[in-house]
């Protein structure tokens, strides 16, 4: 199944809530992964559409940026069977900011997303 583009211009968004707190050497999983869910639930909705290469863009955006270790977000950041829970504050965090056409809320972030994120800086470490 081929992927449509993604309806958010994760070029020109502002990583700096991710980068500017998860720091290494020692990423603290507390502090990445309350900076990766305020970064990006506000775009749950397009990040759980599989169709769309939604996750992958952002993903690579964040690891060009961020230059993270592999699988950073996939292992340190898991809340529940359902995904990461997105939470109005965090959501409104960015969507305030955001040159995205949408940025909607929907309760998580998919298991998938994460499992996407994992397997992309593996691919960027290959590469």
């Amino acid at each position: 199944m081929p992927f449509t583009d993604c309806p958010i211009n994760f070029e020109n968004q502002n990583y700096t809530i991710i980068t500017s707190q998860c720091k290494g050497p020692k990423y603290s999983a507390d502090i990445c992964c309350k900076a990766f869910k305020e970064f990006a639930c506000p775009f749950s909705e397009e990040l759980n559409d599989m169709s769309n290469n939604c996750a992958s863009t952002m993903f690579s955006y964040i690891n060009l940026y961020g230059k993270y270790p592999p699988g950073i977000f996939a292992n340190e950041c898991k809340e529940g069977k359902n995904g990461l829970e997105c939470d109005e504050k965090s959501a409104n965090a960015v969507a305030k900011d955001s040159k995205a056409n949408s940025a909607r809320l929907t309760s998580v972030l998919s298991p998938m997303v994460v499992i996407v994120a994992s397997s992309l800086v593996w691919l960027f470490c290959l590469i």
